[in-house]
């Protein structure tokens, strides 16, 4: 068996390791997933078995989309680690089998002490939430952190570089979209230029979505364009003639795929996804998040670009860019499957 333990702070991990688990083909039916939240939904939905355990910590998003408190923040998430070790063994102590975390430490070090086979998927060996006398639980947290990936069996990085040690590079890892462009728009009502905004899971992307409003509302007096919004589970649908809305919805990979823009926080998987798909994408960064900052930037973007969206809007709908190579899920699941 495969016991997959997700992470569950935003969908990104989620959305990875479902497109790790497609591939994985006649292995799905030994596939345990771990996770909480929307994330195990969103698994569950998907059709595999999960176990809805962890509730993970809130992010403090002010309302003009900056991270606040993020030593309060560690606290909660300290304390949601150690709850997690418990849940972590308990699976473990009744489940024989590979240990997979995206993100979980929690089954890693409990992975560890049980003497688990353990395979870690990140995008991150370190992390920068705080500063000042606070910063030094964080370097405690990272030393331990480092420490556990270098003795997983196999790290398995979603980016293109050089293996190295335990370390290996697969690439973005991203879900299939099994049918058509075409087909797809016309089953989702897209008539003209369609701007897609999502902003994941959380609450953390009201600002996003009043300042796309905005832009939206400006450029559509001069643009023959529509937009619709993605807003989760966690923001309450905001009705309109003008625009349109959903809430949590499973294949959000199929709607940036149809859309001729993505406009989104900077979250790893969304923004993989609308580069491998070849659809133009604004990914704009809560303030203060050390990893959506670094994600943002890779792609030349930073948090004051939301107060220039409708120039981004007119620059960037329709253009088109080149489709990334994204064959991580494959090789992530060969890595899996030699392992197993």
């Amino acid at each position: 068996m495969i016991l997959f333990f997700t992470s569950p702070i935003g969908l990104g991990h989620a959305t990875r390791d479902i497109a790790i688990a497609e591939k994985l083909g006649s292995m799905q039916r030994k596939i345990l997933f771990v996770s909480g939240g929307v994330a195990n939904r969103l698994i569950s939905n998907s059709h595999y078995r999960s176990l809805d355990l962890y509730v993970p910590p809130m992010f403090y998003v002010n309302i003009r989309g900056e991270l606040h408190h993020s030593f309060r923040w560690l606290l909660c998430y300290l304390s949601y680690y150690k709850k997690c070790k418990l849940y972590a063994s308990k699976v473990l102590n009744e489940n024989f089998g590979l240990v997979v975390s995206d993100e979980d430490f929690a089954s890693i070090t409990m992975g560890e002490k049980m003497n688990r086979k353990r395979i870690l998927i990140t995008d991150i060996t370190s992390t920068h939430f705080t500063n000042g006398i606070a910063s030094i639980i964080e370097k405690k947290m990272n030393k331990n952190m480092r420490e556990r990936i270098s003795k997983c069996d196999c790290v398995i990085i979603p980016e293109f570089g050089d293996d190295r040690n335990n370390i290996l590079y697969v690439g973005p890892i991203v879900r299939e979209v099994n049918k058509d462009r075409d087909t797809l728009r016309k089953e989702f009502g897209f008539n003209k230029k369609t701007i897609v905004v999502s902003i994941g899971g959380t609450d953390a992307g009201k600002y996003l979505i009043e300042k796309s409003l905005e832009a939206y509302q400006k450029l559509k007096k001069k643009l023959d364009i529509d937009l619709l919004l993605i807003m989760g589970p966690s923001v309450k649908l905001v009705s309109s003639t003008d625009y349109r809305t959903m809430g949590f919805i499973d294949n959000l990979h199929e709607y940036i795929y149809s859309s001729d823009l993505v406009i989104s926080l900077a979250g790893r998987s969304t923004m993989d996804e609308s580069m491998a798909y070849g659809i133009p994408g604004i990914f704009i960064p809560i303030k203060n998040h050390f990893e959506q900052e670094e994600c943002a930037k890779r792609l030349g973007y930073k948090y004051e670009d939301i107060f220039r969206l409708e120039f981004l809007i007119e620059e960037k709908i329709g253009s088109g860019i080149q489709p990334l190579n994204a064959g991580g899920a494959k090789k992530a699941a060969n890595i899996i499957s030699k392992l197993s």
